[in-house]
């Protein structure tokens, strides 16, 4: 046998095959369903990934208001920020985001575990975490996910 039989093949933006994924928070444990959700953002389920490209599918979050913290994490986990000015560090803890906004303790969360780069920031933009049941992509037909049988 003078030539291999099977080729390596390099997915790029054109050959990459997107879809559209729903996942449903109730009941989920942040980091848990945050690590998932990443992996789908990623690509990394699928046999064409390809670290340079963006080959995951559009993810859409819903639900975001049922999801659970284990542990003393809704008290003592904090979320810190700088404003750029001295002494404008602003803290906030997981109870006082949530209150503010559910939807951000799954979007810090899930861009927390993405790469630190252009690639993270554009898989990032595929991220749609909506609080309660109704969404705005329906046009799209999203396929629902199980996440407890996902890997």
């Amino acid at each position: 046998m003078d030539t291999l039989s099977y080729k390596t093949i390099s997915a790029n933006k054109a050959t990459v095959d997107k879809q559209w994924v729903l996942v449903d928070a109730e009941g989920q444990t942040l980091g848990r369903l945050a690590s998932k959700v990443a992996i789908l953002l990623r690509g990394k389920h699928k046999p064409s990934f390809t670290p340079h490209v963006d080959c995951g599918d559009n993810v859409i979050v819903i639900n975001s208001e049922k999801i659970n913290l284990t542990g003393k994490k809704w008290t003592e986990k904090t979320y810190i920020r700088h404003t750029g000015y001295p002494g404008g560090q602003k803290s906030l803890t997981a109870t006082e985001l949530f209150g503010k906004d559910p939807a951000r303790l799954v979007e810090k969360s899930v861009k927390g575990m993405l790469p630190k780069n252009k690639l993270g920031a554009a898989l990032f933009r595929n991220l749609n975490v909506v609080v309660g049941s109704a969404h705005t992509h329906e046009a799209q037909k999203p396929k629902t996910i199980n996440i407890n049988e996902f890997r």
